[in-house]
């Protein structure tokens, strides 16, 4: 590998997964390159083991993400991510198309991940994207709930009628810590952060089949000891877009998300940073620029990895933009 040159933003090839419930979205409004109608998932950034992303873009280009880490340490995703994570990168980024409703699921924590499955709990959030006027998703309980309760409700087959159902529209943003029960609903397109994790607890899958007519594996046992029971009085994470200029969506231990909306030039500095930054475009299209000339552009449905060293850069829009913004951000 050449180390000659300097870092740059960085595009992956996206990591396209077919599945029961998916779509033609991804391909129709996202522009992913996919055959098939029932593209589910796009997989934009990934370090887990099986589906690691691979550089698209300059003179990096078919090197993995693992091999940048390598290589590049710190001056890649931060001196004190590099010393926690090692060459493993501890965000996932996707965009998923939920043509079905996704089944009702929940994922362990960090302490019971490790012990199961030896990897990383999953807390994530979502922001929705595209959404059809009555399209609705799972998260949270209605009601008081505890394990003697939900077990009930489980073997009543009245799943359903304790979930905390939720209206979406273009711009909510959910977050789903470990222990959170939660389904996608049919009609929504999502841009979705998460750990670094693939381990997930299907709960129930609506009855559903396959082709051969095969139901997929549910994790209901496994899942009693993960799910959080408590209810809470507001699901939805409230925020003020603003008209030119960075807001805070979601900040926790795993990640931090701002959604940055732009009509202007805009300068981002990130010298006090220590931490890579994911650019994820959510709407409209723009330039980043960097150094003396380079440049790099990027459209709704593109996503971009800044490295850690480069602390300044530009934001050029072609039309009203905007990304979100993912770091990992001290305490």
């Amino acid at each position: 590998m050449n180390t000659d040159k300097s870092l740059y933003p960085l595009q992956f090839t996206p990591i396209l997964k077919e599945r029961i419930w998916g779509g033609t979205r991804l391909k129709t409004v996202l522009g992913k390159k996919t055959k098939t109608d029932r593209c589910g998932e796009s997989w934009e950034l990934s370090g887990v083991s099986g589906n690691v992303s691979k550089v698209a873009n300059g003179f990096l280009r078919g090197n993995n993400l693992q091999e940048l880490i390598e290589i590049y340490m710190g001056d890649l995703v931060g001196d004190r991510i590099y010393e926690q994570f090692g060459i493993e990168f501890p965000a996932l980024v996707k965009f998923i198309d939920a043509q079905d409703d996704l089944s009702i699921q929940v994922h362990p924590d960090n302490q019971k991940a490790a012990e199961r499955h030896r990897a990383y709990g999953k807390t994530e959030m979502w922001y929705v994207m595209d959404a059809d006027r009555e399209s609705s998703l799972i998260v949270g309980f209605n009601q008081k709930m505890d394990r003697e309760k939900y077990v009930r409700a489980l073997n009543d087959r009245k799943l359903k009628e304790i979930m905390n159902f939720e209206k979406v529209s273009v711009g909510d943003v959910f977050f789903i810590p470990a222990g959170r029960v939660h389904a996608i609903g049919k009609g929504i397109v999502l841009a979705e952060i998460q750990q670094t994790s693939d381990v997930t607890y299907r709960i129930y899958d609506w009855d559903r089949v396959d082709a051969d007519g095969k139901s997929r594996d549910l994790h209901t046992k496994l899942a009693l000891d993960v799910i959080d029971y408590s209810l809470h009085n507001e699901y939805k994470t409230h925020y003020q877009k603003p008209h030119q200029g960075t807001a805070r969506l979601i900040k926790c231990p795993y990640f931090t998300t701002n959604i940055v909306c732009f009509g202007q030039p805009l300068e981002k500095n990130y010298q006090n940073l220590d931490s890579f930054v994911v650019y994820i475009c959510t709407s409209g299209a723009c330039t980043i620029r960097w150094g003396t000339a380079e440049r790099l552009n990027i459209r709704k449905g593109e996503t971009v990895l800044l490295p850690a060293i480069l602390d300044k850069i530009q934001l050029i829009p072609s039309e009203p933009t905007e990304l979100l913004e993912v770091f990992m951000d001290e305490g």
